[in-house]
C-alpha cells in the first residue's frame, strides 16, 4: 500500500497507476520501445520525404501525417501499434518476441 496522504487517506489513483506500470503488458512496450530505440533514431513507420505516419491507416483507416516529425517516443500511434501486437500474441498464445527486430519480421501475422 501506498503511503497516506497530508489528509490520512491513501491515494488510490496513485496506487492504480503504479499496478499499471507494473503490468506485463505495459513492461513488454517499454521494452519494445527500448529495443527500437537501439535500431533506429527515427521511428521506422515514418516516411520522410511525405511526412506520412504508416501506422495511422493500420490503427485509424485513414491517411494522417506524422505531426511527432518521427520522434516515436511516447507516440500514441506507436504505442497503440505495440499494444495490439502484444494482444494478438497473447490472444494466439504465441512467444512473445523478445526484441524488436523480431517484432517487425513477424509483423504479418499480427494482424
Amino acid at each position: 500500500m501506498t503511503a497516506p496522504n497530508i489528509s490520512g487517506e491513501y491515494d488510490y489513483e496513485e496506487e492504480r497507476e503504479k499496478s499499471e506500470e507494473e503490468s506485463p503488458k505495459r513492461r513488454w512496450v517499454n521494452a519494445m520501445l527500448k529495443s527500437a530505440k537501439r535500431y533506429h533514431k527515427l521511428c521506422p513507420y515514418f516516411d520522410k520525404k511525405t511526412g506520412q505516419c504508416l501506422l495511422y491507416p493500420t490503427i485509424f483507416n485513414t491517411i494522417g501525417k506524422c505531426d511527432r516529425e518521427g520522434r516515436y517516443d511516447n507516440c500514441p500511434i506507436f504505442m497503440k501499434f505495440l499494444e495490439n501486437a502484444y494482444d494478438s500474441f497473447t490472444r494466439r498464445r504465441k512467444v512473445l518476441p523478445r526484441d524488436f527486430q523480431e517484432l517487425v519480421n513477424q509483423a504479418f501475422l499480427i494482424m
